[in-house]
């Protein structure tokens, strides 16, 4: 298999399918790409001559050229897409969450490992260079001790009705800490507030409990006067903030609390550290690295297991 090889056929041309579409043009490995609204089709049509699109998911799954699929459909369409992809012979990518209930997710894993098909989840945050290495930084010592970690994720955003905040802009957040940490949270607890729709959240807090003390919370929120997209580690040497809306987006404090007479600490503050990055789009580098599994059939960074996971942080309740 080659880059330039169209094996893909994508399905979901709306907020970000669009997006995976142009990455896989770009790839030069988009075979066909589908949506069901005739006219949206007919729009993608013009803007990319090139590239054949359906509005039939049958006729993707049918086509034995296609040997993977990408989805970017509504989450609660996740499973039953994902499922029929599965049971037609072709690895998958599904934009997060995997599915909306954690049973639906057991399935899917159990049955990529019967098929033996590659499972992988949208986690696009795994694939941003300042997250590869803030996990350095912490994995290599440089931050010391981890002792809390946070996220923001805030907006006046685009409000949905199918699925709540939590659903829709946590599973970056939740995905991000779990990778961070090695584990899961040994407790979760999520509280929230609906003030739009009817028993749908506009705004959540979940706390999470790790292992040694690690403590950390989670706020998201599309009822917020500004944008916000931040990643916190407080560690005992140095504290990191990732702001993925920052042109720096890795930043590295290293404040320290030192005790005046033993007995009063007085916070000690250090100058910003700018990490440099490589210059990547995480998207692409999400997209590359599904091509890189169908081609090696090694399990993908962000694959059914590791979505799994991040779902079972969704639906505890604490």
């Amino acid at each position: 298999m080659t880059e330039n090889k169209k094996i893909i056929g994508h399905i979901g041309l709306g907020h970000w399918g669009k997006n995976i579409l142009r990455n896989l043009i770009e790839l030069g490995v988009l075979h066909t790409a589908c949506d069901v609204t005739e006219s949206v089709v007919d729009g993608f049509r013009e803007q990319y001559p090139e590239a054949a699109f359906t509005t039939s998911f049958d006729e993707i799954l049918a086509n034995p050229e296609i040997k993977g699929v990408s989805i970017a459909t509504p989450a609660v369409t996740h499973f039953e897409c994902a499922k029929r992809a599965l049971l037609a012979g072709k690895d998958v990518f599904v934009e997060k969450p995997l599915s909306l209930a954690v049973e639906e997710g057991e399935e899917l894993v159990a049955l990529a490992e019967k098929e033996g098909r590659v499972l992988m989840v949208g986690h696009i945050l795994q694939y941003h260079t300042a997250v590869i290495m803030l996990k350095h930084l912490i994995d290599s010592g440089e931050l010391g001790e981890i002792r809390y970690i946070y996220s923001n994720r805030l907006n006046m955003g685009k409000l949905r009705t199918e699925e709540d905040v939590l659903w829709s802009f946590a599973p970056h957040d939740i995905s991000v800490i779990l990778m961070l940490m090695g584990e899961s949270p040994l407790e979760v607890s999520t509280v929230g507030g609906s003030y739009v729709t009817e028993g749908l959240y506009d705004t959540t807090m979940t706390l999470l409990r790790f292992s040694a003390g690690v403590k950390g919370h989670i706020f998201v929120s599309w009822l917020n006067p500004f944008k916000e997209q931040k990643l916190i580690v407080v560690g005992s040497l140095a504290m990191a903030v990732f702001d993925d809306i920052c042109v720096d987006k890795l930043v590295i404090y290293r404040h320290a609390v030192e005790w005046t007479g033993g007995a009063v600490p007085v916070a000690k503050k250090a100058d910003r550290e700018v990490v440099e990055l490589e210059k990547s789009e995480p998207l692409k580098e999400e997209m590359r690295h599904f091509l890189n599994c169908m081609k090696t059939r090694k399990p993908p960074t962000t694959d059914g297991k590791e979505g799994l996971n991040v779902l079972r942080v969704l639906t505890a309740q604490g």
